[in-house]
């Protein structure tokens, strides 16, 4: 019997793919497992397996172009089990990687929420019933707090689905109409651009992503900075120390292990930064574990891996996961998992000459700190001016959630630490 294998669904938020290479062809025989096709997305480039055996019997869709969640990829010629026909519903399944399946757990189920009128069978065209709306739950949750209908919105997602920027699109839209209406002032009608000014470049689905992601996460929380500097020559000097007999064993090792390893002693001891918000059921859910997020700078546009359980690792095994980790995100070879259950985010602009950056909330956390360039400058040692090497620190904090005076506290914690190193060892 037949069989169509669509697009799954692989969580992450991910609604569509670009095809990069199709690993089978019309004919192809197939085990379960198997790669189909090369699919890349905002955040990784991966292999979807074939959920069964078989025979392809048709592919959908060529090299390059955009295929949404949900949309056919391949047809499959396979043998049916007892009882089973073509109608069956096949479980989910998602891939985490180039070619491991995911869990349940991976894959998010489409929400279903609203309603939109339609005539039943015992009415008149004119009588109108309900029908459920399709709205991803992320949408769902994004209308509440924006006061939109999602009856009212027109979905762009798989099969009509409501989509958070659905819901956005339309709630900035009503706005521009309001302000127009209030101005007496029509919206102006789209003026065509100079083609011999300008160049037009399609965005790419990590920079579309990116956008997406920074637009939420200031429309989604209440922002707030801090910003600090302390002298680090102790840092300094046992990085010095140890950086050669790291080598030795073919680890780089940097300032930031120091600083992961710093900032996991101030979130367990203001541990409210290591939370989110549940607006929807009113309350705070603590992570009690540490899995810290490193902005990665690519060609492609900034990601954020997660190193995990920072609380349990050495330097030199932070040092490492570091370094691969960036090295996975500049060849584009992260899985899913890499981004999954970051609990903070650290992101270093200082390492490529930034003094001060006033960085965006990697929603929903609570916080995000901000690294600067280290530098040497003049500061007061025991009552005397003298060359320092000083490190500028900035903090962003969603102040729903945490207040200031904590977040100043949280400060001088992670400023302290990282200031007298020895203390993060002995403590």
């Amino acid at each position: 019997m037949k069989y169509v294998f669509n697009f799954p669904d692989i969580g992450e938020g991910i609604t569509e793919g670009v095809i990069v290479e199709w690993k089978v062809k019309v004919g192809s025989t197939v085990k379960t497992g198997d790669p189909l096709v090369e699919m890349e997305t905002d955040k990784v480039v991966t292999d979807i397996p074939s959920p069964r055996d078989g025979t392809i019997t048709k592919t959908f869709g060529k090299e390059g172009e955009t295929i949404d969640v949900d949309s056919p990829l391949v047809e499959i010629e396979i043998e049916a089990g007892p009882g089973e026909s073509p109608s069956d519903e096949e479980e989910s399944f998602g891939v985490v990687g180039t070619s491991a399946p995911a869990g349940k757990d991976d894959i998010l189920p489409a929400g279903k929420d609203g309603v939109r009128k339609q005539p039943e069978a015992n009415q008149s065209q004119e009588s109108p019933s309900q029908e459920k709306v399709k709205a991803t739950p992320v949408a769902r949750n994004y209308a509440k707090q924006l006061g939109v209908s999602v009856n009212k919105v027109t979905g762009t997602g798989p099969n009509g689905r409501v989509t958070k920027s659905d819901i956005l699109e339309y709630h900035n839209a009503s706005r521009q109409s309001t302000a127009g209406l209030k101005s007496g002032t029509a919206p102006a009608s789209g003026a065509q651009a100079s083609t011999e000014r300008t160049r037009v470049v399609q965005l790419s689905s990590t920079r579309k992503t990116i956008a997406k992601n920074m637009l939420n996460s200031t429309q989604s929380a209440a922002h707030i900075s801090l910003f600090d500097e302390t002298e680090i020559s102790q840092l300094v000097q046992l990085r010095e120390r140890y950086k050669h007999i790291f080598s030795e064993k073919n680890i780089h090792l940097t300032y930031l292990p120091f600083f992961l390893k710093a900032l996991v002693h101030a979130l367990s001891d203001y541990p409210v930064l290591n939370s989110e918000m549940d607006m929807e059921n009113n309350r705070l859910i603590y992570k009690e574990y540490y899995n810290i997020g490193i902005a990665v700078d690519t060609d492609e546009g900034l990601v954020v891996p997660v190193i995990r359980d920072v609380d349990t690792k050495d330097i030199s095994q932070i040092a490492m996961e570091i370094e691969e980790k960036a090295q996975k995100a500049r060849e584009r070879k992260l899985s899913l998992a890499d981004f999954k259950d970051g609990t903070f985010t650290v992101t270093s602009y200082g390492s490529i000459g930034g003094l001060w950056g006033n960085a965006i909330i990697n929603y929903p956390q609570a916080g995000i700190l901000g690294i600067g360039r280290i530098h040497q400058q003049p500061v007061v040692k025991n009552a005397e001016v003298t060359v320092g090497t000083v490190l500028p620190v900035s903090l962003t904090i969603d102040h729903r959630i945490v207040d200031g005076g904590i977040s100043s506290r949280f400060m001088n914690d992670f400023l302290a630490y990282v200031s007298s190193p020895v203390d993060m060892f002995i403590r």
